[in-house]
């Protein structure tokens, strides 16, 4: 595929490239009918028919160029447009046809008679045409308008001056012609493109709430039987398993969760993996390289970065665990960090299965904690843990019996002792004033 390049030739360059297209220069840009003649030299000399597609109809579809294609085909065509019926054709080139249905001319709005205007098949600027009948015509153009550039479109009367057949294909789907451009057209388009996409995967069984609040990438994939709450977005590459539940506001991006998991509200899930009736959220955060074992839970305000939660682990609430694995069956209290990193280095922790970490744990890295161990809560561990151990490290508590009663004994004794700002005041107002010297006096 040929991609014709101008205007930020360089970042369309670097898109498109990686698709697998051979990009094209044109500079200075003189208009569509100067960008074939470009596109010309690297055409190779055996190719025999080409596809002409403007660079922003996103909405067209690979099964319609191929329609397309099959109607330039049987019909022997020189030249065959796309074009399309719409509801309001402002703006578009009018199809003329003659008699046998072929085109005859291709008018601008500008141009055209109110008959013509009322004409709702329009001109989608996308052609196949038959290179032979194509050159000589090309050659032909003349820059003879406003803005002294070569046009495409008039290849189309210059064929049929020289009565080559033009034939025409109707899209399916009018909005298949839909261009972008501005941002608001862009928004539209994007719209549509994301409705498809909704509808696809309902029609392969997958169950969508208010569809239309839903994102979803052209690439992500989904199992039957799986539902998916309004404001979710599913980006990348992500791929779902069967009777999965996502609920609202998630978002999920290049993740894989596989069959009857369930994402709570509000997760966001980044190049990470899910297993088989895991449990993640509500507001939880996967960061890449996460990968949460078959029904385990991951829940409420906790971060997880690559790291491994083995089968039925449990990491409930308010926690970070980076750079870790959680041993199957383990228990992480609430508030419980992985200090992974030093400010130079980033360290593994590694929690064996059974363990239970008590509320508050600051777990410091590289540590280890065995099989079946408990870790007090508020504890702040800097060694390793051996199996079935109970670690505790922190300040012994004190107990003052009293003590608060004293106290609150004390600062009421204080209290009264301070005199009172309102008795401080009328004291003040009680001391004689000074009477004012009269005018006369001061003369």
């Amino acid at each position: 595929m040929l991609v014709v390049v101008g205007h930020q030739a360089e970042e369309v360059s670097a898109v498109v490239t990686e698709l697998g297209s051979q990009v094209v220069l044109q500079q200075p840009q003189r208009g569509t009918g100067h960008a074939m003649q470009i596109a010309r030299r690297a055409i190779r000399r055996s190719a025999k028919i080409a596809l002409v597609v403007p660079g922003d109809a996103p909405l067209l579809r690979t099964e319609t160029l191929a329609a397309l294609l099959d109607t330039h085909r049987r019909g022997e065509a020189a030249a065959t447009i796309l074009t399309a019926e719409l509801d309001d054709p402002t703006d578009y080139g009018r199809i003329l046809r003659d008699s046998e249905g072929r085109v005859q001319a291709i008018v601008e709005e500008k141009s055209a008679t109110p008959e013509q205007r009322a004409i709702r098949e329009v001109n989608s600027s996308i052609y196949c045409f038959t290179l032979t009948k194509l050159w000589p015509c090309l050659q032909a153009l003349r820059p003879e308008n406003a803005h002294r550039e070569l046009y495409l479109t008039d290849v189309i009367g210059l064929l049929r001056q020289r009565n080559e057949r033009v034939l025409a294909h109707v899209a399916p789907d009018p909005r298949e012609i839909l261009g972008c451009n501005t941002r608001v057209a862009l928004a539209d388009v994007d719209r549509i493109f994301r409705a498809r996409k909704s509808a696809e995967l309902m029609d392969s069984g997958v169950t969508i709430y208010l569809p239309e609040t839903v994102v979803i990438d052209p690439e992500v994939t989904a199992g039957p039987d799986t539902l998916v709450e309004p404001g979710v977005q599913l980006l990348g590459k992500t791929r779902i398993g069967a009777r999965c539940k996502i609920q609202t506001g998630s978002i999920l991006r290049d993740t894989r969760v596989e069959d009857d998991a369930v994402i709570g509200p509000h997760s966001i899930l980044d190049s990470s993996r899910v297993w088989p009736e895991a449990k993640i959220g509500p507001f939880s955060h996967l960061r890449p390289g996460s990968d949460i074992r078959k029904g385990a839970h991951v829940g409420g305000f906790v971060e997880i970065k690559k790291s491994v939660v083995h089968e039925g682990a449990k990491v409930p609430h308010l926690s970070y665990i980076g750079d870790a694995s959680i041993g199957r069956d383990s228990n992480i209290g609430a508030g419980t960090i992985t200090c992974n990193y030093d400010g130079f280095a980033k360290y593994p922790t590694t929690i064996g299965e059974g363990v239970f970490i008590g509320s508050d744990t600051a777990l410091v890295a590289p540590v280890r904690v065995g099989r079946g161990a408990y870790v007090a809560a508020g504890s702040t561990i800097t060694e390793n843990v051996p199996a079935d151990a109970l670690a505790l490290a922190r300040g012994r508590q004190v107990n003052k019996p009293g003590w608060a009663a004293a106290r609150r004994k004390e600062l009421a004794r204080i209290a009264k002792a301070k005199p009172s700002k309102r008795g401080r005041k009328s004291s003040r107002r009680s001391k004689p004033r000074r009477r004012a010297k009269s005018k006369s006096r001061r003369r």
